[in-house]
């Protein structure tokens, strides 16, 4: 009876230990190069580690360099605890890759480890601003509606061009308007967003009609870098073709990216139903818009102000939600469908040609079409247990 009983516990241990690693295979299912791919796993995924602080977990690639990792909580629950984590890596056309991730001890970055960051601005009339290596934004708060010098009620996604890798928004702001209103050697702000939707602002449809909230009024960072910014902000309730609407948005934009990503939850304050929103792009004089109905995006290919050069600004939605493309004084726009849930999905971003990553209107349109393949095919993983 004592064998039998040695004999069980020896089969039921390598069950019972923790993996002392994990192999992720990655394989990109596009016939074309994909930098700065973000990989994520779940928490249901690294559980045979048996590790449940995930900022100590560690990734490695095939040739044994340690790769940056993030913790990140997606769901903003209240002992915020991470649900994922995520890293990131450069795939050629199809290529297949493999990480090999253990648990250790926790996470610990150098400032040059981050190139996403994001935060509110309270000496700046409460904006909210974000970026990573390749753009920034902000967007603008409530303090900003009653502002004597030049109030703005907006909720525009405004552009912050930039001429460096570097995380700057601290310096720009530390500078003051006068600053970062004028070129520099970094960039900055040469785009007047105003009450139109800037770079990939939203609204309601309605009437045949675009309906807007005004500034926000609250914001929340969810996650800080090292690889990804992401943070929420809430909007006061607004009318909507005489209903009334609030708004929670959720904006995530992470290394390597010239696309965010929005997620809009729209709440009615009464019955509603079957709501319809629209996605914007702001009308410039020369502008030249492409769309691509099969992928959901539209591409512009414009004049920057005072003549500095050319930039592309972009948006992607899911085609399967596409309703039509509509125009008003100020805006290019995409009316899409929201889900049961009154969410909406979409990518936005931009590009300068002074920053000698994308130079043409054809490879902002080459940039855009890729980029929508990829949300429609993500890196694939699988993970496996090692011994």
């Amino acid at each position: 009876m004592k064998k039998l009983f040695i004999a069980a516990l020896a089969i039921a241990l390598p069950a019972l230990c923790p993996a002392a690693s994990l192999t992720v295979t990655a394989v990109n299912p596009l016939a074309f190069a994909r930098p700065s791919q973000t990989i994520e796993l779940t928490r249901q995924q690294l559980a045979p580690l048996d590790e449940k602080d995930l900022t100590k977990i560690h990734v490695k690639d095939s040739t044994g360099k340690e790769l940056i990792v993030q913790a990140v909580d997606v769901d903003y629950d209240a002992y915020e605890t991470p649900d994922i984590v995520i890293f990131q890596s450069d795939f050629g056309p199809n290529e297949t890759k493999s990480f090999t991730v253990r648990a250790g001890k926790r996470q610990k970055y150098k400032p040059s480890d981050y190139k996403a960051y994001g935060r509110f601005v309270r000496e700046r009339f409460d904006d909210f601003a974000w970026e990573n290596d390749l753009i920034a934004h902000r967007t603008f708060g409530k303090a900003l509606e009653t502002w004597k010098g030049e109030p703005l009620t907006s909720s525009a996604i405004d552009i912050w061009s930039k001429l460096t890798p570097r995380l700057i928004i601290n310096e720009w702001y530390m500078m003051g308007d006068a600053f970062y209103h004028t070129m520099t050697d970094n960039g900055g702000d040469d785009y007047t967003s105003g009450p139109s939707r800037g770079d990939g602002g939203n609204g309601l449809w309605a009437g045949d009609k675009l309906w807007l909230s005004k500034n926000f009024v609250m914001s929340r960072e969810l996650a800080n870098g090292p690889i990804r910014v992401m943070f929420e902000l809430d909007y006061d309730p607004f009318d909507v073709n005489g209903n009334t609407m609030a708004e929670t948005m959720r904006v995530t934009l992470d290394a390597g990216s010239q696309m965010d990503h929005y997620h809009v939850t729209f709440k009615p304050q009464g019955a509603a139903g079957g709501l319809t929103a629209a996605v914007g792009l702001k009308k410039v004089k020369g502008d030249e818009p492409d769309f691509d109905v099969a992928a959901g995006a539209l591409a512009i290919w414009e004049p920057m102000e005072k003549k500095r050069g050319m930039q592309g600004v972009a948006v992607i939605v899911d085609p399967k939600t596409f309703v039509k493309e509509a125009q008003d004084k100020l805006n290019h726009l995409l009316v899409i469908k929201a889900s049961p849930d009154d969410s909406a999905d979409y990518w936005a971003g931009f590009a300068w040609d002074k920053a000698g990553k994308i130079t043409s209107a054809e490879a902002w349109k080459q940039y855009v079409h890729r980029f929508a393949q990829g949300v429609e095919s993500p890196i694939e993983t699988s993970v496996s247990t090692n011994p």
